[in-house]
């Protein structure tokens, strides 16, 4: 059995030792024909006794997690970071559309161990509280991926098409997308501000791509949807 493997859309790849593997437009693993991902945006290689993967694009990023959602890394253009656990999950935006690939490491170098105090509440990411109404704008922009199985890729829902699942003013959802990116940007979560205080305008997909792989939000969180109209209409 291969030491690496990739998981995307239930296709498995191995990874070459010898080799640099290639993720993008074009590359061992052809992610799809659209034209706003980097012909070769990742690669995986073997050196130093260590899985690296690194961004060799020059535009977009990467969310990196481990399975349990307790360590995340955001990997820039020209980063590289050590695969050592035993799975690894990708996630980048190109476009309107998010990819998510897993890695999986026969023999891990790291591996964790969790306990019942470590878990982290429906609400709270270690100091961020967030309301229900402010929770609910994260899972209605990640409903797509939280309901996908598997890896793969889905479309994030626009601002309005969020809102209009909430039953929002356009106004209203925005304000509160405002609010959440701005509490997770207090706390060091990378890539929902951009340059000169303004708000990136990738953030929808900066915040999906966080809020998915850290387990901010998950599939049971999905019934808030229908909790926060049934909350509106009384």
């Amino acid at each position: 059995m291969p030491d690496l493997t990739i998981d995307f859309c239930g296709e498995w790849y191995e990874p070459s030792e010898t080799e640099v593997f290639s993720i993008g437009r074009e590359g061992d693993l052809e992610v799809d024909d659209n034209p706003y991902l980097h012909r070769k945006f990742l690669q995986i290689a073997y050196y130093d006794g260590i899985w690296w993967l690194t961004n060799a694009g020059s535009i977009l990023s990467a969310t990196v997690a481990d399975a349990k959602g307790g360590m995340q890394a955001w990997l820039a253009p020209g980063a590289r970071i050590p695969l050592v656990f035993g799975q690894i999950n990708v996630v980048f935006t190109a476009g309107p559309t998010t990819y998510e690939f897993s890695a999986h490491l026969k023999s891990p170098s790291f591996k964790q161990q969790s306990s019942e105090e470590d878990s982290v509440g429906d609400t709270t990411i270690g100091p961020v509280i967030f309301t229900d109404s402010q929770k609910a704008v994260i899972v209605a922009l990640a409903e797509p991926m939280l309901r996908r199985e598997g890896t793969g890729f889905t479309a994030i829902p626009s601002s309005a098409e969020a809102a209009r699942r909430l039953g929002w003013a356009l106004t209203r959802f925005n304000r509160k997308l405002d609010n959440v990116c701005d509490k997770l940007d207090r706390v060091g979560v990378a890539g929902l501000r951009g340059g000169g205080g303004k708000l990136a305008t990738n953030r929808r997909a900066r915040l999906v791509e966080h809020s998915v792989t850290s387990h901010l939000v998950t599939a049971a969180d999905l019934p808030l949807l229908e909790t926060i109209k049934l909350l509106d209409e009384e």
